[in-house]
């Protein structure tokens, strides 16, 4: 009887231990030697790659920062099942908990994986979805749905998900196409772009949503078109816009998020940026110069400490910015590189003196990065 009970405590500790493997990030595909590993909090960072519209395209790989090794494709090779694979346009990617959540826009939906595996856990049905963020055990996201250049009628919503039962909640009309979205306290800021509009009547809205009444209290003028909205440490607001693409150029704003007023225009035509800790990142693209430069914004300041912070000569070799990220641990830089937007993308690595480090073959279009800590 001491045997068996030996051996069925053995079979246990095997199942346990299969089962802590399969929580961690084991995947199949083409791996590609990158960079020295590194011991730190993080295991890696995913790239959600867009993909051609109405192509089913979209692509999720893996930077594998503990081996230096990126890996390609991971989602096909984690969910050989599933029929369309990631589907089609990639929007957005967060990691909130033990789960990632992936707005795939043109197939109407908001996977969910396992942070871990990138094993399909459930979808949300979500008509046109933009962005995604986090707070207190609930997901919002961004819908431009209903789709219509109609500016009568084409107001777009902010949903409300219950990331235990991944179900929406509440939603909420906003302004017409909304964008970037950003939480403080408990207020829920929405850029409205109005990104759709044919008649060159762009949006230039924030909404501010009271999240226990899950009403909107104000709207707050900012520029036209807006896209992308951050919080600094302070909680101040950086909001870019895009401009009109003619004479209107793309500006960067910052708004009080008590007060709820526009407190500076930096007059800078920026294309894209992320904030980490007190620092600004950013690049403006000309399209045509068919040129960027990469600066810096000391947000404690709000002033510019540099135009040009990359001046690695490899810098010359990116084609087409399409997003910047900075490595929460190390200080790197991640540059997307969109190249020519049908086939495969590149993704470069500085570091935070904006050295050159490292160039990667993607995805088409990689756009958007979610680091993953241990």
């Amino acid at each position: 009887m001491k045997n068996y009970k030996l051996i069925f405590s053995f079979i246990i500790v095997l199942i346990s231990l299969y089962s802590c493997q399969q929580d961690n990030y084991v995947f199949d595909g083409d791996d590609t030697d990158v960079t020295d590993p590194e011991n730190t909090e993080l295991s890696g960072f995913y790239v959600l790659n867009e993909g051609n519209y109405e192509t089913n395209s979209a692509s999720l790989d893996f930077m594998d920062l503990e081996n230096g090794v990126y890996k390609s494709d991971i989602y096909a090779t984690a969910n050989p099942t599933i029929v369309k694979e990631l589907g089609d346009t990639g929007n957005d990617v967060k990691i909130y908990g033990s789960k990632m959540y992936a707005i795939i826009n043109g197939s109407n939906i908001i996977e969910v994986m396992n942070a871990k595996t990138a094993k399909h856990l459930a979808t949300i049905s979500l008509d046109n979805g933009r962005y995604i963020k986090f707070a207190n055990g609930k997901a919002y996201a961004t819908s431009y749905a209903p789709i219509s250049t109609d500016i009568s009628s084409s107001n777009g919503k902010v949903v409300e998900i219950d990331t235990l039962t991944l179900a929406i909640t509440r939603e909420l009309e906003v302004g017409r196409q909304p964008d970037g979205l950003e939480i403080v306290g408990n207020e829920l800021f929405v850029a409205n772009s109005g990104g759709y509009t044919t008649t060159n009547d762009y949006e230039n809205t924030v909404s501010v949503i009271d999240l226990s009444s899950f009403v909107e209290t104000s709207k707050i003028e900012v520029g036209i078109n807006l896209n992308q909205i951050e919080k600094d440490s302070d909680n101040d607001l950086y909001i870019s816009s895009r401009g009109n693409y003619s004479d209107v150029s793309s500006n960067l704003y910052v708004i009080d998020s008590q007060s709820h007023q526009v407190k500076k225009t930096f007059n800078l035509p920026i294309s894209n940026f992320t904030i980490d800790n007190n620092q600004l990142y950013y690049y403006s693209y000309s399209y045509v110069t068919s040129s960027a430069t990469y600066g810096l914004i000391n947000t404690k300041t709000e002033t510019v400490t540099s135009s040009d912070f990359i001046t690695d000569s490899n810098v010359k070799d990116i084609v087409s910015p399409y997003s910047i990220s900075v490595n929460p641990i190390s200080k790197d830089i991640y540059i997307t590189d969109a190249g020519n937007y049908t086939s495969s993308g590149y993704l470069y690595s500085f570091d935070k003196n904006g050295v050159y480090k490292t160039k990667v073959a993607t995805g088409i279009i990689p756009g958007h990065i979610a680091f993953l800590y241990k």
